[in-house]
């Protein structure tokens, strides 16, 4: 029996990112994985969507080029091609964590994981056979988290989609429903409807991406339907039924109606990846679809630890990768702080682009703060008009008590790149006079932080 310092159950963006600290603080590491290296994150979510997501950027960039000046004829695409370059990019990635694990001497155990009532953790082959057996001092459980279904709706990845069957169909749709508008459904709206899909977001809440500011949110449903994309919020699906070559989308609420498409992509959120653990024999506590953890990433049973989705939301790749990374240093007996999950940047791909640090408007005034709001818009920035991309804004918002940046939200071009300065200037508490004293290059997108935050406190110059 192999026996290792550290075993750790997953090898997405948790699971090897903690594989390869580990390695680095000098543990003996090996990794199990039932699939392919990078979990879902590098192979089906975060990476070839972005693949996908830039075909659809220049797609739509094609269509406005006269604006610039530039003309053509014939514009085609070729659907296949776009697909397949996505796979591609997630190829290239998976043989780029294998190499990392080589690299950092890390023993990867192809297989399906099943922790032991001793503690032993089996490892088992897709025919279900042990293939090997190995031990740990500690066992980190990075298995991640699946697409949740309507009652007893089973995906086929033909008409009843995932993101991933909706990252690999073999022929552009003429219509797509999409249940649920988080940042997966907007961004396969986006990415459908620049070649053509006629696309309805079906979303129970009041509006789409409900988790971010509403500003943000009334700007992207403003962009989706001048781009033809069909929004029905306050709206229920009660039902999903194939019907010969088509599927049937039954709605209740705001809207009453039998939407008829030819596949429909389910976005309604995940639940952790729990089962066939072994969770029940170990005894590990499980909660509403999540193993139970405290601060340092421990479940209830001694050596066991559970990081990234399968432990719960945030459900985001950083944050599985910065909990690894934690808990990791935390078994070696480093001093490192809790992490902050207020300080959590969230980012929607679509465009305009989404991205958002700490509380939003409401739930600021609903929290009892005092609060400065700045907005600006992208139409008011010199290096937005010359690139073409006025759409959008950024708004920050303070305490006016204590001067401390409470949220920051953008919606518009670069914003998941951009809010890395408010992610920043959150974590280090600075104060709006740090940040608007901070000399920003001149003509950048940038420029437009520092002059959201002018906006809160009456200092803004281009406004």
């Amino acid at each position: 029996m192999k026996e290792f310092d550290v075993i750790v159950i997953g090898s997405g963006p948790g699971g090897y990112t903690t594989a390869i600290r580990a390695a680095q603080l000098g543990f003996k590491t090996g990794i199990i994985e039932r699939d392919r290296l990078g979990g879902i994150c590098l192979n089906w979510g975060c990476i070839p969507t972005k693949a996908l997501l830039k075909n659809a950027e220049l797609m739509n960039g094609m269509k406005h080029l006269s604006d610039f000046g530039i003309t053509y004829d014939n514009l085609k695409f070729d659907f296949e091609k776009i697909i397949a370059r996505s796979r591609g990019v997630a190829d290239v990635s998976e043989k780029g964590v294998r190499y990392l694990m080589k690299k950092n001497k890390i023993d990867v155990l192809e297989g399906t994981a099943y922790i032991n009532k001793d503690k032993t953790v089996t490892v088992k082959d897709k025919s279900g056979k042990e293939s090997e057996k190995v031990k740990a001092k500690h066992i980190i459980i990075a298995t991640g988290a699946k697409p949740r279904t309507l009652g007893n709706l089973k995906f086929d990845e033909k008409k009843i989609l995932t993101s991933t069957g909706a990252m690999t169909l073999k022929e552009l749709p003429k219509k797509m429903t999409i249940v649920g508008s988080g940042a997966i459904g907007a961004e396969f709206a986006y990415f459908y409807n620049a070649f053509g899909t006629e696309v309805t977001i079906i979303e129970m809440l009041p509006s789409i991406l409900p988790i971010e500011d509403k500003d943000s949110s009334d700007i992207v449903a403003r962009e989706f339907k001048k781009s033809g994309i069909k929004i029905l919020t306050d709206t229920k699906t009660e039902s999903v039924e194939i019907k010969g070559n088509k599927v049937i989308t039954n709605v209740t609420g705001k809207s009453n109606e039998a939407i008829e498409s030819d596949v429909v992509l389910i976005a309604i959120g995940v639940s952790g990846n729990v089962e066939n653990l072994g969770l029940e024999e170990a005894g590990v506590e499980v909660e509403k679809g999540s193993i139970k953890v405290d601060k340092d990433y421990k479940t209830n049973v001694e050596g066991i630890y559970a990081i990234g989705d399968v432990n719960g939301p945030p459900w985001l790749a950083h944050v599985a990768s910065s909990e690894g990374i934690n808990c990791i240093e935390k078994i070696k007996g480093m001093h490192v702080p809790d992490i902050d999950y207020n300080t959590i940047p969230g980012c929607t791909y679509c465009q305009p682009q989404v991205a958002s640090v700490g509380l939003t408007e409401k739930k600021a005034i609903e929290q009892g703060y005092d609060i400065n709001v700045g907005k600006f818009p992208f139409s008011a920035s010199g290096k937005s008009r010359a690139m073409g991309e006025t759409v959008g804004m950024i708004k920050v918002i303070f305490d006016k008590k204590y001067d401390e940046l409470l949220g920051a939200h953008i919606v518009g071009v670069e914003a998941t790149e951009l809010i890395t300065e408010f992610v920043l200037a959150k974590s280090l508490e600075a104060t709006h006079e740090q940040i608007l004293k901070t000399v920003h290059a001149h003509p950048t997108l940038s420029e437009a932080n520092m002059e959201a935050v002018g906006v809160a406190y009456n200092e803004a110059i281009n406004i």
